[in-house]
């Protein structure tokens, strides 16, 4: 631990609180750092010198000073951390006068010390435990006794089962996502009590990737175990002001390797999804879409989304209305239940079976050919997504 100006500013503010004197801060080469007086920064004090290489109390008395360079009248006492000498403070005025302030002066400087050094190591730790979720999740090139190193410096559980999911912060108010509102998104996500691993997207400013511990049966992992975990979380992002969210989860994959897997599977959930969020923090599970969301990628592939999409755009053309395509959505979202369709669309079972047989007439798919009604049942669902 090294002491530096904004440490030694807190102490000098600290030390105000406390006594009425002059208090100036000195590193370990016995420079002023810090100081109740703004004029005496940078000068090198010869108190302080000797207080580091004896490693004692110094008092210097009005005569004593006009002997030693940059010093005035008063008391300074060393630094101590981890039982080394890492500076001095001191207090100016003649020695009888502050001398039953230095020990509680020296023990708040040390507090504050160790203070710094606590955060830092906790900054530590953070920044390499996001760096650390990334390279897994991208699925870098760390070797198995890289991995675990790491681990074991940061004490993380690799072994713990996990499910990624990648959560998307909007504004509720303004054109960007501040800074503030997306170290608030990340501080929710890193509490304690979710033991989660948090990343912050190298994709997008306003994207977290989180892995969730997972508890498996003995079945596995299913959606409805992680739900009430991920409820928890809705409910913490729900009392926060300024931001929504949109979270969507990927699928579970075992071992490290699956870390990465699950990543992939929530980014492609997410983007087939993409846009501002239905409502006030939503989840989008990867087990709900997985048809659309494998479907998604063709979307890049324009020969073939074109060919996927051509029975339903037929059915456009022939459809102004859109009574058709709307008659179509209903009988494949329940499933081609026939009563179930006319209760939705609350028509008669013969216009139902009118409107898919003019269906039929115009995509020139037939519903009593498995294949061809799965070509459909594809253009109706890249449609809806």
């Amino acid at each position: 631990m090294q002491l530096n100006a904004t440490i030694a500013r807190q102490i000098v503010e600290r030390a105000k609180q406390i006594i009425r004197y002059s208090v100036n801060v000195m590193d370990e080469h016995g420079r002023i750092i810090g100081s109740s007086d703004p004029n005496r920064l940078s000068q090198r004090h010869e108190g302080a010198v000797l207080a580091l290489d004896d490693n004692r109390v110094v008092e210097i008395d009005t005569a004593m000073s006009g002997q030693l360079k940059g010093v005035k009248p008063g008391i300074n006492l060393p630094i101590v951390f981890q039982d080394q000498t890492i500076g001095v403070v001191g207090i100016s005025g003649e020695p009888e006068q502050v001398r039953s302030y230095g020990e509680l002066v020296k023990m708040a400087a040390e507090l504050i010390v160790e203070h710094q050094a606590l955060m830092s190591k906790l900054q530590w730790n953070k920044r390499h435990r996001e760096e650390l979720v990334l390279q897994l999740i991208q699925g870098d090139g760390l070797s198995e006794n890289q991995r675990l190193a790491i681990a074991e410096r940061l004490a993380l559980d690799l072994s713990q089962p996990r499910v990624a999911a990648i959560v998307q912060a909007f504004p509720t108010q303004g054109e960007s996502l501040s800074t503030e509102h997306l170290q608030r998104l990340v501080q929710l996500l890193e509490q304690p009590e979710h033991n989660n691993l948090v990343g912050i997207s190298s994709v997008s400013m306003n994207e977290v990737v989180v892995l969730l511990p997972l508890s498996l049966d003995a079945d596995g992992w299913s959606k409805p175990l992680a739900q009430k975990q991920i409820n928890k979380l809705l409910k913490s992002l729900a009392k926060e002001n300024g931001f929504t969210t949109q979270m969507a989860l990927g699928d579970y994959f075992s071992g490290l390797e699956g870390w990465s897997k699950s990543y992939q599977t929530a980014k492609a959930t997410m983007e087939s999804h993409s846009g501002s969020p239905g409502g006030k923090n939503t989840v989008v599970f990867y087990q709900d879409h997985i048809l659309p969301v494998l479907l998604s990628s063709l979307q890049d592939d324009s020969w073939r989304y074109e060919q996927l999409r051509h029975p339903l755009l037929e059915l456009q053309k022939n459809d102004p209305r859109g009574i058709l395509l709307k008659t179509i959505k209903a009988y494949f979202g329940h499933n081609c239940d026939l009563a179930q369709t006319c209760e939705s669309l609350h028509i008669h079972r013969n216009t139902l079976r009118y409107r898919l047989d003019k269906i039929e007439q115009v995509t020139s798919l037939r519903f009593s050919d498995i294949s061809e009604k799965t070509r459909l049942y594809l253009a109706v669902i890249s449609h809806t997504h």
